[in-house]
Parts: C-alpha cells; structure tokens; sequence
C-alpha cells in the first residue's frame, strides 16, 4: 500500500507494508484523513508517535471495513470512521475494531474523516476532565482551529456560554456563527476578555505565553485545561493565584491513552453526540479538501493558521 510519511520536514507518498488484521480488529479502506497540527509537529520531528506506533501520518480517517477480524461487530462494506494514534494517511489501515464508529448520517466520508480526532479532543476536555455543567462558562483560545470549532459546537449544544480569542475579525466572526458569543483579537489584548468573565473553564493550547492571564481570567474552583503548547513550553506566573482561587491546572493529551480509555470515550460520544450530528446541531467544519498528491499544500494551508476549522486530505475519491 501506499502512505503519506514526514521525511526531514517535508512528506511523502511512498510504499509500505500493509499491516496484518488480527482479532479484534478491522482494515479499513481510506477515502480520507483529517489533517491536524499534531502531523505538522510530528513531520517536523518534534511529535514523535508513542511507542509500537506506525511513524505513518495520520490520527483520523474514514472508509470502507475490507477486512474483519474475530470477535467484532463491524461488517465489509460498513462507512465508518476511526480515532488513531498514527497511520490514517494511507490506502489502508488496521485499527481496533472498538475505535470504528459509524459515519453519522447524511455526512460523505471526507466530511466523516474530520471528525474523530477534534470531537474527541473537546469532548474529553470539556466533559470528562473539565466536568463542565451547564451553564458554566468557557474560554476557547484558538477559537477558530478544528478543536475550537467543536468545542463551540458543543458548548452550545449542552447549555455553556463560551467566547474565545482568535487571530482576525473575519475568524471571530466564523466563531460567532457556530454559537460563540463573543471574543477578542490576540493580537490587540487579551485584556479585555476580562469583560466577558470570569470564567469557569479554559480550553488551552497554546500554553506559555497565555498562562499568566489565564489564572486572572478564571472563576474560583475554576479548570484551566492545557491541550497544546503553540504559545511555547515555558512561562512565568504568580502560583498564588491558582491557590486563591482553588485553580485546577490539568494537562492534556489523547493520543497517548490506553486502547481501553479511547474505546470508552468513543463509545461515550457515539451515544451523545452522534444524534446530535444527525440532526445538524454539530456539523463538521470542513473548510478545504485535497487529493493526496497535494498533500504539501495541505500541511502548508493548515500551517499558515489561515484555516477556519478543519483541512482533509482524499486518498481514495471514488469512495463517497
């Protein structure tokens, strides 16, 4: 099979060897992979995959099932879509059957295949360690990136006000469209979301630079949760704050969790979340899509922070 990999910070089309199906598993023939920044960091060599990972890009996908293994529910000919630690930018791919959701209804498969990683991303952070109630209220940074245009979704969806920061007007606006209710420019001042506050939740990845405002921003007993680092890895803040104010800080990855926690929480949002895609309360934000062969413009289009919500890439057009 062929597969997209990160080569010296550039990617590649190349031929592998498709991995065997086992119990408990299906293959899956790809019609399309989400791109996410987690493949610009890991073609940059700065996100390696955890361990026994393929090095293939790739967290999320959708396609055909081609193959089953023992001991699973899922049949050939199923369109579903999948959650990934690594290998969704290829023809095909194996992954636990547990993993494997079905495309909601009336979505095509590329618009399935933006939909696992992100939605996973803000459902975990929200709801499961953010433990969000309705009502309470949220700061999204980066409102607009794929993970923001969920988190939005969602948070109207289940009764949280949220507001965010975002890099333009024009991104703002897009954030307002989804059901946020207001934010403010990063590059102007973060200052004035202050008047929006406080707040009970902060939906975090960008990390250092923000951390100092971020502890002023919050409500007491409030949940600063950091999924991302792209303001940069250190920071320097007043520690009284978090304890003043009960702060919880937590930090965030999905990618690296156990099969067993990723088959929980998918089976979490199939039951919660994937009436709400066949209704049209969330939709995938699908901005751009791009043939595999365009697969450089893809990553630079995602990298120029341009993208308001989500880019894919199309392996395999004649899958709909």
């Amino acid at each position: 099979m062929k597969a997209l990999q990160g080569v010296e910070g550039q990617v590649e089309w190349a031929e592998r060897v498709a991995p065997a199906c086992g119990e408990g598993q299906v293959r899956i023939r790809v019609a399309a992979a989400g791109l996410n920044r987690a493949d610009l960091l890991q073609r940059a060599g700065h996100y390696p995959p955890p361990p026994s990972v393929t090095d293939i890009l790739g967290l999320e996908c959708a396609g055909v099932i081609s193959e089953v293994g023992a001991n699973v529910s899922h049949k050939i000919g199923d369109r579903v879509c999948t959650l990934l630690a690594g290998g969704g930018m290829a023809e095909e791919v194996v992954v636990d059957g547990r993993h494997v959701l079905p495309v909601p209804q009336g979505l095509s498969l590329t618009e399935a295949a933006v939909i696992p990683e992100v939605y996973s991303t803000a459902w975990l952070n929200l709801f499961r360690l953010g433990a969000l109630q309705p009502g309470e209220k949220v700061l999204l940074h980066a409102g607009a990136s794929g993970v923001g245009s969920a988190a939005i979704q969602l948070c109207k969806a289940f009764d949280n006000p949220c507001w965010v920061s975002v890099g333009s007007a024009e991104r703002l606006a897009y954030c307002e469209s989804l059901g946020a209710r207001g934010g403010v420019l990063r590059e102007e001042s973060l200052e004035a979301l202050r008047d929006f506050g406080a707040f009970d939740m902060i939906l975090d990845p960008v990390g250092g630079k923000y951390a100092a405002i971020n502890t002023q921003l919050l409500a007491t007993d409030g949940r600063w949760v950091i999924i991302g680092l792209m303001g940069g890895r250190k920071a320097e803040m007043d520690l009284a704050g978090l304890l003043a104010k009960r702060i919880q800080l937590i930090g965030s990855t999905l990618r690296s969790r156990d099969a067993d926690y990723k088959a929980g929480l998918l089976a979490e949002m199939y039951e919660k979340l994937w009436p709400l895609f066949a209704d049209k309360t969330l939709s995938p934000q699908l901005e751009r899509s791009f043939p595999i062969r365009d697969a450089e413009a893809a990553f630079a289009a995602l990298a120029s922070n341009q993208v308001s919500g989500k880019v894919a890439l199309v392996i395999d057009g004649s899958l709909k």
